[in-house]
């Protein structure tokens, strides 16, 4: 496995700096392969402004001639190592510690990579996040110890993809059909002719559930 080198810090997009947070939750966004921390910030004005979004880049280079980075490597369309994506969602978590309060509260929104990578950081840290958006990902096979807190707490999951998508291979899409409904309070949607990408009604519909999870996170503070 490759090694995954931590997150550059200086790489990173503050919708808003974190020390002016108040009681706003972090809504941490995870890019895709070959881009970088400026790519999904373009997605916040169709997001709810009561959270303050915060976009990471990925810690790897894409390799040439690709530009951006990746947060892991890929071989080929089959060849995502999990131990390598679990390592990637540990580097995630390493930020999230150190510059993240304690008490805040922290989501997750990745597209491919990115989401895969945020769905094994909230496996990790099942605890410490309150949601996550899994946009054109997927889930890691193997298991991993927290899982069986994962199924306790049931966190609450929104997972979007395209029914034309030819990026995220059969066998790990079927994957995340069978395990994410027994560990996660799931909810989604396919969306016809869409390839590996976002769209308007998906956007909408990320929307919606981010809303949901404010009135979540209200109850719990309270």
């Amino acid at each position: 496995m490759s090694e995954i080198p931590p997150l550059d810090g200086s790489a990173v997009r503050y919708a808003a700096p974190l020390s002016d947070r108040g009681d706003r939750p972090v809504l941490l966004l995870l890019h895709g392969y070959g881009s970088d921390e400026n790519d999904l910030v373009g997605l916040l004005p169709s997001l709810p402004s009561e959270y303050l979004g915060v976009s990471l880049r990925a810690p790897m280079p894409a390799p040439w001639p690709m530009s951006g980075h990746r947060w892991y490597p890929i071989d080929d369309l089959d060849g995502r190592d999990p131990a390598a994506i679990t390592a990637a969602a540990e580097r995630v978590l390493d930020w999230v510690d150190e510059n993240v309060d304690a008490a805040a509260s922290v989501g997750l929104l990745g597209f491919s990579q990115g989401a895969a990578v945020s769905l094994q950081a909230l496996r990790l840290r099942p605890e410490r996040f309150a949601f996550a958006v899994n946009l054109s990902g997927y889930v890691a096979p193997g298991g991993l110890p927290t899982d069986t807190e994962l199924a306790r707490l049931r966190p609450p999951v929104f997972w979007g993809r395209g029914a034309r998508d030819e990026v995220i291979p059969a066998a790990l899409v079927e994957h995340t059909v069978r395990w994410l409904p027994d560990v996660v309070a799931l909810s989604g949607r396919v969306y016809p002719g869409l390839t590996h990408s976002v769209s308007e009604a998906e956007l909408a519909d990320v929307h919606a559930f981010l809303v949901a999870r404010l009135g979540d996170i209200g109850e719990a503070s309270a």
